[in-house]
């Protein structure tokens, strides 16, 4: 089954690019992204740019408007995701636990709906 990890954190948390400690971040980053991948349960996964990058659309009653921004404002930003397929939930909380964030924010588990053709 497949399941998301949605990668929230505050942006101002955490290692900061530039500083000494963001080298180790992203590189556990890659070490994470590798195991997954060994295991064979890497489907999909990709970091985000910033929340202020982000534009939000609505279409009401045929009437399209654009807002720059997220469509929330929160503490905590989505940064990325991976999808993984993983035999259960308890299997994907697993994998989860590892991501570098969890460290500085909060990592969403959902199982993606699979729709029947």
């Amino acid at each position: 089954m497949q399941y998301i990890c949605l990668i929230y954190k505050n942006e101002a948390a955490g290692p900061q690019p530039g500083s000494e400690e963001f080298g180790a971040y992203i590189q556990a980053y890659q070490e994470f992204t590798q195991l997954v991948q060994k295991d064979g349960v890497f489907e999909a996964g990709d970091a985000l740019q910033p929340a202020a990058t982000a534009t939000t659309i609505t279409n009401h009653n045929g009437k399209v408007e654009t807002t720059d921004g997220p469509f929330a404002e929160t503490k905590e930003q989505l940064g990325g995701y991976y999808l993984l397929d993983c035999k259960d939930l308890d299997e994907a909380l697993h994998y989860a636990a590892k991501i570098p964030s969890a460290k500085h924010g909060r990592i969403e588990v959902r199982p993606v709906m699979v729709f029947d053709n």
